[in-house]
């Protein structure tokens, strides 16, 4: 069973399960973060870079197996596949939410 998450992390989640470019970075605030292997990404053209490299080319996709608050932050860890070296993992993804968009990404 996977964790209840908040609307726009559900909607990045679902979105990345079907290798989705286009839907995953509209879950994020125009002005977002992404922090991924020691880089930072800001604002869509970067972020969407990020996606097209991290993900898309992985095809890496996450199952998320638990989340839970802490302040405006969720944890969320998650297990991801794909055919990147290593695969599988389970990292643990640190959002930051404003209304109904992801405006930070923390990945460990």
């Amino acid at each position: 069973m996977q964790p209840d998450l908040p609307d726009p992390i559900r909607r990045y989640v679902e979105a990345n399960s079907i290798l989705d470019a286009d839907a995953m970075l509209a879950a994020f605030a125009p002005d977002a973060v992404v922090g991924d292997e020691a880089r930072r990404h800001v604002g869509h053209d970067e972020i969407r870079a990020w996606i097209d490299e991290a993900t898309i080319a992985n095809q890496a996709v996450v199952t998320p197996t638990e989340s839970r608050q802490d302040g405006d932050v969720t944890l969320m860890t998650g297990r991801v596949e794909g055919t990147f070296p290593g695969s599988p993992v389970t990292l643990t993804f640190r959002f930051t939410l404003r209304g109904d968009a992801i405006t930070g990404l923390e990945i460990a």
